[in-house]
C-alpha cells in the first residue's frame, strides 16, 4: 500500500498556524513512508472563499517547504461527482429530501431546550409519502438532502493517535444534512462531510491526519464511507494548538496566520522546525533543531501526543535565533533588506554589498527575529543621529570635548581606518590627554552613536568611517557641548 495523505484547507482566510501544523504532520508522514502528499482546496463555501486566500495558502505552504505531490484539486470543479454520490445515496434509500423550514427547525430546537434535551433533528421527514412530498413542494419548499443515521448504531474506529474511539449514533444530532436546498434541482451544493468523503475516496487517501476538533465529523464520515461502499481510511486526530491560558489558539490571540509569522521575521525553516514539536516528540526528546527532511526520517504517529500543544513564543524565538546565527552574512543580508527598506532606509546591495554584509555580520549574533535588525542597527544606517539626553549629559563632562576634538584630528590625518588604526587612535588619545581609556571609549560612543549603549564600538566606528559619517557625527556632537 502506498501511503496517501492530504491537507485540505478552506480558502476563507489566510493559512492558519493550526492548518500549517496539520500540513507539516501530513508531509512528514508521507515522506517517512515514501508516500504522496496531496493538496486539496475545499472551496464550496462560495460566499466566503476568495482566490487571494487560495494564493495565500499555496504560497505559505511553499514558503514552509511543504511541497505537494498532487494537486491542488478544487472542490468547485468536482460538483458533478458529489451530485452522483448524493444520487447514489438517494437511490439506495440511505438519504432523503427534508422540507423543514428554518422556522420549523428553530421551533423544534426551542421545544427540545425547554424539555432539557440536547438540540437535534428529529428525523420528521425521513419517511414522507409521495403525496406529502408533493404537497410540501407545492408550497414552494426546496428540500435539503439528509443522510440517515441510526440512533442505535455504535461507530468505532482505532485512531492512530487516540486509540479506540466510540461514538453513539444517538449523539450525532439526528439525520445529517449532506446537500443544501437547490434552486433548479432536487438538491444543491454539497456540504463538508459528504464532499470530503467523496474526495478522499476518489483520491485514494489512506490516512486522514487532522485536528481533534474533527472527531465528531469522523463518526459521521465513517457512516458515509460505508454507505458508499468504500474502504475507511486510518484516522489520526492530532492535538490542538493552545494559547498560554490553555484555550484553542484563535484570532483573539493576535498572531495566528503564517503571513503574520513571516512578517515578524521568523525563518520558514525555523517555523517548520517549531511546528514539528507542537504535538510530536522525537525519539531523542532532547533534540530540538532539525530540518523537515531530518524530522521525516523519525516521524511517526505513535509519538504524536494526545494532550493539547501549548504555543510557546520563547521556544519559537530561541529556535529562530539558532537558525539566524548559523546563516552566512551574504545570505542573511538578503533577508534583512525588506525590513530596512520598510523602516525607510535606502539599501543598495549592488553598489554597497560589502558594507551591508559587514553590518549584518556584526549584529547577527544579537538577532532573534529578522525584524530585530531595524532596532539593532538604527544607530548605524543613517548619516546622522539624534543624541539622547543621557549622551548629551555625559558629553558635558570635563575632558570629553578634548577627546572628541583629538579623535576628529586623527581621523582627518589617517589615510585609512581599520581595526588596528582605530585602537591605536584610542590609545594615543588616552596617552596624550592623560585620561582613562574608559572616558575615551564612552566619549566616542556618545559622539558617534548618540547613545551610551549599543553594538561593538570599534566595529561600529569602522562601519561609519567607511560611509564617511564618523567625522560629521563627532562634529555635530561637539556643537552640543
Amino acid at each position: 500500500m502506498t501511503v496517501r495523505v492530504r491537507i485540505a484547507p478552506s480558502p476563507t482566510g489566510n493559512l492558519h498556524i493550526g492548518t500549517a501544523r496539520t500540513a507539516v504532520f501530513n508531509w512528514l508522514y508521507a515522506r517517512h513512508y515514501n508516500g504522496k502528499f496531496i493538496l486539496r482546496i475545499e472551496d464550496t463555501d462560495e460566499a466566503r472563499s476568495r482566490p487571494e486566500y487560495t494564493e495565500n495558502i499555496t504560497s505559505g505552504l511553499t514558503w514552509l517547504g511543504l511541497t505537494w505531490d498532487e494537486g491542488p484539486f478544487f472542490q468547485t470543479q468536482r460538483l458533478d461527482r458529489y451530485q452522483q454520490a448524493i444520487q447514489t445515496l438517494l437511490d439506495r434509500g440511505l438519504a432523503y429530501p427534508c422540507y423543514c423550514t428554518p422556522e420549523e427547525l428553530d421551533q423544534m430546537r426551542e421545544e427540545q431546550k425547554a424539555k432539557g434535551l440536547a438540540p437535534r433533528y428529529d428525523n420528521r421527514h425521513r419517511n414522507l409519502t409521495a403525496e406529502a412530498k408533493a404537497a410540501l413542494e407545492a408550497e414552494g419548499r426546496k428540500p435539503v438532502i439528509r443522510f440517515k443515521i441510526d440512533d442505535d448504531r455504535s461507530v468505532v474506529w482505532q485512531d492512530a493517535v487516540r486509540g479506540q474511539v466510540v461514538w453513539q449514533g444517538s449523539d450525532l444530532g439526528g439525520d445529517m444534512v449532506i446537500a443544501r436546498a437547490g434552486d433548479t434541482s432536487a438538491f444543491g451544493q454539497p456540504l463538508y462531510n459528504l464532499a470530503v468523503v467523496v474526495d478522499d475516496i476518489d483520491m485514494d487517501i489512506t490516512h486522514v491526519i487532522r485536528g481533534e476538533d474533527h472527531i465528531a465529523n469522523t463518526a459521521k464520515q465513517i457512516l458515509l464511507y460505508e454507505a458508499l461502499g468504500a474502504k475507511v481510511p486510518v484516522f489520526a486526530h492530532t492535538p490542538l494548538i493552545l494559547n498560554q491560558e490553555g484555550r484553542k489558539l484563535s484570532k483573539r490571540d493576535g498572531v495566528t496566520s503564517i503571513d503574520d509569522f513571516r512578517k515578524l521575521g521568523f525563518l520558514p525553516e525555523a517555523l517548520a522546525n517549531y511546528m514539528t514539536l507542537l504535538g510530536w516528540t522525537p525519539p531523542d526528546s532532547t533534540e530540538e533543531i532539525f530540518t523537515l527532511a531530518e524530522a521525516a526520517e523519525k516521524f511517526d504517529l505513535d509519538r504524536v501526543n494526545k494532550a493539547g500543544a501549548k504555543f510557546d513564543w520563547a521556544k519559537l524565538d530561541w529556535i529562530n535565533s539558532q537558525y539566524l546565527h548559523k546563516m552566512a552574512a551574504q545570505d542573511l543580508v538578503e533577508l534583512l533588506v525588506p525590513y530596512w527598506e520598510e523602516a525607510g532606509y535606502e539599501v543598495n546591495l549592488d553598489s554597497d554589498r560589502y558594507w551591508w554584509e559587514s553590518l549584518t555580520a556584526m549584529v547577527a549574533p544579537s538577532l532573534t527575529r529578522l525584524a530585530d535588525v531595524v532596532k539593532e542597527t538604527r544607530l548605524l544606517v543613517a548619516e546622522s543621529v539624534e543624541y539622547t539626553p543621557e549622551a548629551v549629559e555625559f558629553m558635558q563632562q570635563e575632558g570629553v570635548k578634548a577627546v572628541i576634538e583629538q579623535v576628529i584630528g586623527a581621523i582627518s590625518e589617517a589615510a585609512s581606518l581599520e581595526e588596528a588604526e582605530g585602537k591605536a587612535i584610542i590609545k594615543d588619545v588616552t596617552k596624550s590627554l592623560k585620561v582613562k581609556k574608559g572616558l575615551v571609549m564612552r566619549s566616542l560612543r556618545a559622539g558617534l552613536t548618540g547613545e551610551m549603549h549599543g553594538p561593538d564600538l570599534i566595529q561600529s566606528w569602522l562601519l561609519l568611517h567607511q560611509k564617511g559619517w564618523d567625522k560629521g557625527r563627532l562634529e555635530k556632537a561637539l556643537s552640543l557641548i
